[in-house]
């Protein structure tokens, strides 16, 4: 299904701040508000994390309330210092700042372990002997019951010194799991018996080889949430039938404080793109992309180094708002709030990605004229620049035709054009190589034209950007499209979304920029006027990828699609 929003459509109240806002108002919990962002750290953040980023750090602030940052490091085997430290900057960068220190899984794994003693002390949880593939086959299905497993019936005693020796290490991988003893028949598949510690002899990036048996998500969750005092657990939909299980665990243990709640809300998904982290971790170990940070890839990393501001992100995500169910935006709606953003505060340049050489013959060899030019039109105070105008100019390739079509209102012979901030310039000549192929132009401009218009009232019907060729700055630049090619390229089941990787998602071009992009900083963004908003690469400004095009997509699916 696919979101028919707006950008103008007003943003609502969703169903999250209501119940949090009758919470409140009935003083539950003392009608504190406290919400967690939890990311595991085994991958970085991606912009569907950014929509649970806004809603939890948002509901906080919007009930002066907190949101805590908790690392779920449960997992060593994908897990690393590096996850951390990123998703940590990535946060920053979007603009929150989380209560407190950094809360960790890891630091609660001594009382989860003695929580699992409790459960077993009270006859709720067993250890089973059974390897993966038998719990799973032997777990049933939807209106299939579950088969118990042999091991269900040990003794308290048995159990607790079975699990003892698993944190002592004299099991392998595998062996053994702690199970919850809830019901092999309930309807709900996740309380039958779920798995609640799983033996990894791996070294964790926090707790080195202090452990060898791991908690569960399900186990970790609703456990850290009680102990760091969330009134508000906040997960995304495929959560929704682990609540019964997290309302279990939490009913038979003895907490320190007020009990936590969950509630469930869509996540963001959008066309073109996969969310999925075990995919996207995929494309990088298979070197289908650069890195975490290619331009191409969804996660914050990459959207920033393409241009991408927290300002944009956050008005996405508020423009979209929280349902309780599942839906797919257009990524074009992301990219008119993108174009929308950097309209306002990108400064104005001219560059070149395909060059043709014009050489207008009526201007003096050797002179250059220093020409006014706005850096934002949209903004007063962005000032000016000046740009050089010469004999030799470059312009775009796609500009000129030489048996103009119909309609083609850009240069061609005999025809004239208005130079931007310049002059009006009229084709005089063409000159070709031995192959037939267009190599060069010759001109003339009007310098009675000065500024663009003319003294005499002709008209003209094109404006074309331009570059002096003695001033032009080389400089590389990368031009992107969607990832993946198919809008929906994770919809179905069985299919691997890595088939519909468009080969053509990245052009790299040796093109020319005007002069005043010679010292351009990391991270400066800019408009090349005609052909987009640009943004110098973050570790080397000579490199500008192209951020978003002009051409509003967004408006043409809306025609095509009106509500």
């Amino acid at each position: 299904m696919t979101a028919a929003s707006t950008p103008d459509t007003p943003i609502a109240s969703d169903f999250i701040r209501e119940q949090v806002g009758r919470d409140v108002a009935a003083r539950v919990n003392g009608a504190r508000v406290v919400t967690r962002f939890p990311p595991e750290p085994n991958g970085y953040l991606h912009v569907g994390h950014a929509k649970s980023i806004c809603l939890n750090f948002g509901l906080a602030e919007d009930f002066d309330g907190l949101c805590n940052l908790r690392m779920d490091d449960t997992n060593p085997v994908t897990e690393n210092e590096d996850f951390v430290k990123g998703i940590q900057d990535d946060l920053r960068w979007l603009g929150f700042e989380w209560n407190g220190p950094v809360c960790y899984a890891s630091d609660r794994f001594e009382q989860l372990y003695e929580w699992a003693q409790d459960l077993i002390r009270q006859g709720v949880a067993y250890v089973d002997d059974q390897d993966a593939d038998t719990i799973a086959a032997t777990r049933g299905s939807i209106g299939e019951p579950g088969v118990n497993s042999p091991y269900r019936t040990r003794t308290v005693e048995g159990n607790l010194d079975l699990f003892a020796r698993m944190r002592a290490g004299e099991f392998g991988d595998g062996a053994k799991v702690l199970r919850a003893l809830i019901d092999m028949a309930d309807p709900n598949g996740q309380l039958r018996d779920p798995i609640m510690y799983r033996i990894r002899h791996v070294d964790h990036h926090r707790t080195g080889s202090t452990w060898c048996i791991y908690p569960t998500y399900d186990w970790a969750h609703g456990q850290c949430d009680a102990l760091e005092g969330i009134t508000h657990s906040v997960c995304t939909l495929e959560f929704d039938a682990h609540r019964p299980l997290y309302d279990w665990y939490l009913n038979h243990l003895e907490l320190p404080g007020d009990r936590p709640r969950q509630f469930e809300f869509a996540r963001l998904n959008l066309t073109h793109t996969v969310l999925s982290k075990r995919k996207l971790a995929q494309l990088v170990r298979d070197q289908l992309v650069t890195g975490w940070d290619d331009p191409r890839m969804p996660t914050l990393r990459g959207m920033r180094r393409r241009g991408y501001t927290p300002e944009t992100l956050r008005t996405f995500c508020a423009h979209i708002g929280v349902a309780k169910v599942n839906s797919t935006n257009e990524i074009e709606l992301l990219e008119w709030f993108l174009r929308q953003d950097l309209n306002r505060t990108s400064v104005r340049r001219m560059a070149v990605l395909h060059p043709l050489k014009v050489v207008v013959e009526n201007f003096p060899e050797g002179h250059v004229e220093w020409l006014d030019a706005v850096n934002n039109p949209e903004d007063p105070t962005a000032g000016s620049r000046k740009i050089p105008f010469s004999r030799v100019l470059y312009l775009e390739q796609d500009d000129f035709m030489e048996h103009p079509a119909p309609k083609f209102f850009r240069l061609a012979p005999g025809n004239e054009v208005r130079l931007r901030y310049a002059y009006f310039l009229k084709c005089t000549g063409v000159v070709k190589n031995d192959q037939g192929g267009i190599v060069e132009l010759r001109a003339t401009y009007d310098p009675a034209t000065a500024g663009g218009s003319s003294p005499d009232g002709r008209k003209v019907k094109t404006t074309l950007h331009w570059l002096s060729a003695e001033h032009a700055e080389l400089r590389e630049v990368r031009l992107y499209n969607h990832l993946f090619s198919d809008p929906y390229p994770d919809a179905q089941e069985g299919r691997d979304p890595l088939e519909f990787l468009n080969p053509a998602s990245m052009e790299t071009l040796r093109a020319f920029v005007e002069p005043a992009l010679a010292h351009a900083n990391p991270g400066d963004r800019v408009q090349f006027e005609r052909l987009g908003y640009f943004c110098a690469d973050l570790d080397d400004a000579s490199v500008f990828h192209r951020s978003v095009t002009l051409k509003d997509e967004w408006a043409r699916i809306q025609q095509r699609n009106p509500k």
